[in-house]
């Protein structure tokens, strides 16, 4: 195979590839050897059908899969050889070909620019740690003691209030008849949030414990009776307790029903928790900080193909004339984000970073529990849709690279208060809004990814190109 490279200024390349004819006939002759023994013609033994008499069948079936499998190797190594890496899909133009003849292709592709990362290890950024004050942790844990519900029975003759849970027995009827689900056993209302039946609850204040009361109720829309909707029912009650709420008293014990060890125990827990709360949008800010300083570092030119391709995703359900209007500036958005990654890729190759099934697994366990009951939901989503599985792969990814550059990175660790932090999360959200607003997004992101970057799986350093072939694929060899 001989190659030649043209074009070296810039970076669009064109590779002329030539394999002589001796080559090709051995290929051709491999390809014969392969089929011969699969190949059942009548009156021959399998295995012994002569190459001539194989050819004359199968000749341009053969050689539309030899020439197939030439052009997708030696496009690879063309371009591995020559240490080119493809932004994109290379293009094949074949020049010469066809059996007994020597082959001649052009390859021509967009190489990606060469990217500097060196300044990567030395990048400087904010590094927030948050100081928790007691009062805060205190007030915390008031607000969960709050928020536990701790009923004790009250005397017999003590009335029921707002706020009271009474329990009771029910027989429920229309039109003084019985109906499926009229009855209930020991169920339990918190009076005045009015969760039975719209104006149920009102009717109970007053009652005591072995009170009978007669409560009427209209059966809602959604009533599983179809016709008993909208009718009026009586509810013949006997009230079996009346319980009244007590505050929680905040000790020991009540730190062990929360899992904690002890109070102590439980302050530690909940500080670190507030924390946490602060600390992964502080460190979303970093990270945002080093893609600002990423943006800084230069490359002489940015492969258009990619430019257009970044600028049909931001212009995407757009009208023509949104697009045409926008077009500068999403070029300008496309380049930077292509720039951002290229070189965060750059970075991934040079440090072999690697995302494992385990990672993407743990990661999509992490999304489960953050929406709990639509469990299946999100399963089904990744199982049926492989796009998306990718994508969480280049978040990940992208996650790793990022993390990796703040450690080899010049941290400027600061450690703040509550309300500082709050602060500096609330000017940066004004600056992120503000800045979509100047620039008319369209859409709203959750957080600043970093442009054509892992995170869309639109990972520009292909490794192996794959080579069209500018001929009509020949039909395969039958092997009956």
């Amino acid at each position: 195979m001989k190659v030649t490279v043209e074009n070296k200024k810039g970076l669009n390349k064109d590779l002329k590839v030539f394999i002589d004819k001796e080559t090709m006939n051995s290929y051709m002759d491999e390809k014969y050897e392969e089929i011969k023994g699969s190949v059942n013609l009548k009156g021959f033994r399998p295995g012994k059908v002569p190459k001539e008499i194989l050819k004359r069948q199968f000749g341009k079936a053969v050689f539309g899969e030899v020439l197939d499998k030439v052009l997708k190797e030696t496009s690879t190594k063309a371009l591995e050889e020559n240490k080119i890496k493809p932004a994109g899909q290379p293009k094949l133009d074949l020049k010469t070909y066809g059996e007994d003849k020597d082959l001649e292709y052009v390859l021509s592709v967009t190489e990606l620019p060469k990217v500097e990362i060196k300044s990567l290890e030395n990048i400087k950024f904010d590094e927030y740690t948050v100081k928790i004050d007691d009062s805060e942790t205190d007030k915390r844990i008031k607000e969960i003691a709050k928020n536990q519900p701790n009923f004790k029975e009250v005397s017999a003759d003590t009335k029921a209030k707002k706020g009271d849970l009474v329990s009771l027995d029910y027989k429920a009827t229309v039109d003084g008849k019985d109906f499926k689900g009229s009855e209930g056993k020991n169920t339990q209302l918190t009076l005045g949030k009015d969760l039975f039946l719209k104006g149920f609850d009102e009717q109970l204040i007053g009652v005591k414990k072995d009170d009978e009361k007669v409560v009427e109720a209209t059966l809602p829309e959604n009533f599983p009776e179809k016709e008993l909707v909208n009718k009026k029912a009586k509810f013949n009650c006997k009230i079996l307790s009346v319980k009244q709420s007590e505050e929680v008293k905040i000790d020991d014990d009540f730190a062990k029903n929360l899992g904690a060890k002890d109070l102590k125990d439980l302050k530690t827990l909940i500080s670190k928790q507030i924390n946490d709360e602060y600390k992964n949008s502080l460190d979303q800010l970093s990270k945002n900080q080093i893609l600002k300083e990423i943006e800084k570092i230069k490359i002489d030119e940015v492969p258009e193909n990619l430019v257009e391709e970044e600028v049909k995703v931001l212009s995407q359900g757009m009208s023509e004339e949104e697009a045409k209007k926008n077009k500068k500036d999403f070029e300008e958005k496309a380049k930077a984000r292509i720039k951002t990654g290229l070189i965060l890729n750059e970075f991934g190759e040079k440090n072999q970073i690697k995302v494992s099934e385990q990672e993407i697994q743990a990661e999509v366990q992490k999304q489960l529990r953050m929406m709990p009951g639509q469990e299946k939901m999100v399963m089904d989503f990744y199982q049926k849709n492989p796009s998306a599985l990718a994508s969480l792969r280049g978040t990940v990814y992208e996650e790793k690279i990022l993390n990796l550059i703040k450690e080899k990175g010049k941290a400027n660790k600061k450690e703040i208060s509550k309300e500082e932090a709050e602060k500096i999360l609330k000017e940066a959200h004004k600056h992120d809004h503000d800045h979509e607003h100047s620039h008319g997004e369209q859409k709203k992101e959750t957080k600043k990814k970093s442009p054509t970057s892992p995170a869309k799986e639109k990972k520009p350093t292909t490794k192996k190109a794959k080579s069209k072939v500018a001929v009509k694929k020949t039909k395969k060899v039958s092997k009956k």
